[in-house]
C-alpha cells in the first residue's frame, strides 16, 4: 500500500535499482529477455538508466502469442502458482505467470489502487467481473482483501441478483465495466429500485475505454464518485495505474513501472506532453519478466502537476488503442473520438454502435445511437432534429458523413464484459 513519505526522489531511486536487477535477472532466466538483448548486442552492463532502455527492442503481444505457452517462462514450472490467459479469439492465447511472490506483489498494487480511489476497511466491494482466466475478478478481490475491504465475490453476469445482491448486503462499492455499469442502473429501474437509493458511495471501472459523459451518467444514476483505473493482462492485470480524488488524469505506480510514450509509427520516445502508445516496463515479476512492452493504448504522459498528495506521474485516460482506429475515406479516427463527440448532446443515453461498412468502393459510417423511449411516442420532428444535430457535429468534426440511426432503448446488445461499440463489416464484403 501507499506510503505517505513516498518522494520523487524515493521513486526514482528504485525505479534505477530495480531496472537493473530486472534486466541481469531476465538475462539469466528469460530466454525472451536473452532474445531481445542478444538482437540488440546488449550486454546488462549496457543498460546503466532508464535512458539506455531505448537501446532494448519492444516486446509485443505477438511476441507473447508466439511463445505460447511456456516461452515467456523465466523460473522453474513448479514455481507458478497462477496462470492468466486472454481469450485468444484473434489468435493463440497470451499467457502470464505468477509465482507466489508476484500474486502477492499484484494485491498490494490493487491494495493502492482502492486505497487512492477512498475505500476503506469499513467498506463492502461487490466484484461484478468474470473470474476465469480473465485477471480482473481477481485482482480486485486480492487488492480489496489487502486494504480490509469485505468482498462480495459475485462474478459477473446475472444482473437482477446483483440488484438485490446489492441491496441485502448493502455493498457501498462495485467494480466493472463501465457499459455494464449503465446495463446495472436499467436493470434496478426495471425491478423498481432507483440506483441512488442504494447504499453504493463509489465504483471503480475499467476494461474498456470510456468518456467523462459516460461518467457523469454512472455517477448520476447511483449517486456515487466513479473512477477510472488501468492495467492489462500482459503486465499483471488491473493495478497499474488509477485516478485519484481529483478524477483528471492516472497515477502510474512508478516504483513497480517505467513508462515511456513512443511513436506508434517509429518507435522513437516521446517528450511529456506529447500523446503516444504507452510502454511499460515491470520492475517486479518474477515469473515473467517483460522488458519495454508495447500495449497498443494511447495516451500521453501529463507534465502539470496534480491536486492530491501523490507523487506519482500521471497519464491521460486512455483514448483508444492503436489497433482499433479506424481509417475512413482516409481519415483517421478512433471509437473514442466518435463516443466524446455524440456524447454530447443531451439525448445521449450511454449506448451506441459504430458500424463500417462498404458501399461500392466507398466506406460508409453508419452510428447507432440509443435515445429514449419517450422520443419515439413525441413528435417525428423531434427526432428527425436530433439526427441531423448528431450528423452535423460528426461532419464539422472528423469532416466525413455519417448516417447517425436513432434506436429505442435496450436495442443494442448488452454485454456482462466489454461492450461491443464497433462492427467493421469491411472485410467481410470484400
Amino acid at each position: 500500500m501507499l506510503s505517505a513519505k513516498l518522494s520523487r526522489y524515493d521513486i526514482l531511486s528504485q525505479q534505477e535499482k530495480l531496472m537493473r536487477y530486472t534486466i541481469r535477472k531476465g538475462a539469466q532466466t528469460s530466454p525472451w529477455i536473452q532474445t531481445q538483448l542478444k538482437r540488440a548486442g546488449l550486454t546488462p552492463d549496457d543498460i546503466r538508466g532508464k535512458e539506455d532502455l531505448a537501446k532494448i527492442p519492444f516486446t509485443t503481444k505477438q511476441d507473447l502469442r508466439d511463445n505460447y505457452p511456456f516461452g515467456m517462462l523465466a523460473c522453474p514450472l513448479e514455481d507458478v502458482v497462477r496462470f492468466h490467459a486472454s481469450s485468444g479469439t484473434t489468435g493463440k492465447s497470451t499467457v502470464v505467470y505468477y509465482t507466489q511472490q508476484d500474486i502477492d506483489t499484484w494485491a498490494g498494487l490493487m491494495a493502492r489502487v482502492l486505497q487512492t480511489t477512498g475505500l476503506t476497511n469499513r467498506d463492502i466491494m461487490q466484484i461484478i467481473y468474470n473470474y476465469g482466466f480473465f485477471t480482473g475478478g481477481f485482482g480486485f478481490h486480492y487488492g480489496a482483501e489487502r486494504l480490509g475491504v469485505s468482498v462480495i465475490p459475485s462474478g459477473s453476469g446475472n444482473t437482477k441478483r446483483q440488484i438485490e445482491i446489492m441491496r441485502d448486503f448493502k455493498t457501498t462499492s462495485f467494480t466493472s465495466t463501465p457499459s455494464y455499469a449503465l446495463h446495472l442502473a436499467e436493470v434496478a429501474r426495471e425491478m423498481d429500485v432507483e440506483p441512488s437509493s442504494l447504499s453504493l458511495r463509489q465504483g471503480v471501472f475499467g476494461g474498456e475505454p470510456w468518456s467523462e459523459a459516460i461518467r457523469r451518467q454512472i455517477e448520476t444514476a447511483f449517486g456515487i464518485d466513479a473512477y477510472d483505473n488501468y492495467g492489462l493482462s500482459e503486465l499483471c492485470g488491473p493495478g497499474v495505474a488509477c485516478e485519484c480524488e481529483e478524477k483528471d488524469g492516472l497515477h502510474v505506480w512508478e516504483d513497480y513501472f517505467i513508462l515511456e510514450v513512443i511513436d506508434p509509427e517509429t518507435g522513437e520516445v516521446l517528450a511529456d506532453g506529447e500523446k503516444g502508445e504507452l510502454v511499460f516496463t515491470p520492475l517486479w515479476k518474477q515469473a515473467m519478466p517483460l522488458l519495454r512492452y508495447r500495449t497498443g493504448d494511447i495516451s500521453r504522459i501529463m507534465d502539470d502537476e496534480c491536486g492530491c498528495s501523490l507523487p506519482f506521474k500521471k497519464v491521460e485516460r486512455i483514448t483508444g488503442r492503436s489497433d482499433d482506429m479506424l481509417i475512413i475515406r482516409g481519415v483517421n479516427i478512433f471509437p473514442s473520438q466518435i463516443e466524446e463527440v455524440i456524447s454530447q448532446h443531451p439525448a445521449f443515453r450511454g449506448h451506441y454502435q459504430i458500424v463500417v461498412e462498404k458501399q461500392g468502393a466507398m466506406d460508409a459510417l453508419s452510428i447507432n445511437m440509443e435515445v429514449t423511449d419517450s422520443l419515439f411516442s413525441g413528435n417525428i420532428k423531434d427526432l428527425l432534429h436530433i439526427q441531423k444535430d448528431l450528423q452535423e457535429r460528426i461532419r464539422s468534426t472528423f469532416f466525413i458523413s455519417a448516417d447517425v440511426k436513432l434506436v429505442e432503448e435496450g436495442s443494442i446488445p448488452r454485454s456482462i464484459g466489454k461492450a461491443q461499440r464497433v462492427i467493421d463489416k469491411r472485410g467481410e464484403q470484400q
